[in-house]
């Protein structure tokens, strides 16, 4: 075993939520009479929550604070991450396995708290991390690495002992360039991005099945 933390993102990759994000993007958007971006969900999707919402305001021309963006998104999410997201295939097995090899496992999101846990807690698994972490806790979004030497120094690993999970090309990047091993995983929301993902990538999976 080369690695002695698993560190996973959450929507797209341990979560089967990113069709939920795309709904209230485009409930968000319609509600201000705006076209929905084909590229929107995508461009976003490696961003913390204030950057998103900045990114939206300065993309839409939007009159409208990040606080007030966030609060409306939170809302429109909270309900549909208690109840209504699941795992990815195989998720639950793949962890098990981890803790059974005495894998420190953690979670390094761009969700906030309020909807991450009440999610992780409804699917069984959120007693199973050693650390959980959100963008909001880093100064930058996971195009940048803090979240994941925030994670590598929580955990008391070092980077090169960490295996990372994510969905999106500049979080694989991010990953990498500190030295962390990383593994690119499917996500129909990345897929234009795919072969730039495993150019950088240690590996790339489309579950957890092996």
């Amino acid at each position: 075993m080369n690695f002695e933390a698993a560190i996973f993102d959450l929507d797209g990759t341990l979560l089967n939520s990113m069709d939920v994000w795309e709904k209230i993007d485009i409930a968000f958007l319609s509600k201000r009479g705006l076209p929905v971006h084909p590229d929107y969900v995508m461009d976003i999707c490696a961003l913390s929550f204030e950057e998103a919402a900045q990114y939206t305001i300065e993309l839409f021309e939007l009159n409208e604070t990040v606080p007030d963006i966030i609060e409306e998104w939170n809302a429109m999410a909270a309900y549909e991450y208690a109840h209504h997201v699941r795992l990815m295939p195989y998720t639950y097995e793949y962890l098990l396995r981890l803790k059974a090899l005495h894998i420190k496992l953690a979670v390094a999101t761009g969700l906030p708290e309020e909807l991450y846990k009440p999610c992780l807690i409804n699917n069984g698994i959120y007693n199973m991390f050693d650390f959980l972490c959100s963008t909001e806790q880093v100064q930058r979004g996971k195009e940048y690495p803090d979240i994941f030497l925030f994670v590598s120094n929580g955990l008391g690993v070092s980077p090169q002992k960490c295996i990372v999970f994510e969905d999106v090309l500049p979080a694989v990047r991010s990953a990498k360039q500190v030295g962390m091993i990383t593994y690119g995983v499917y996500d129909k929301y990345s897929a234009h991005n795919e072969e730039k993902i495993r150019a950088i990538a240690d590996g790339y999976i489309h579950d957890f099945r092996n």
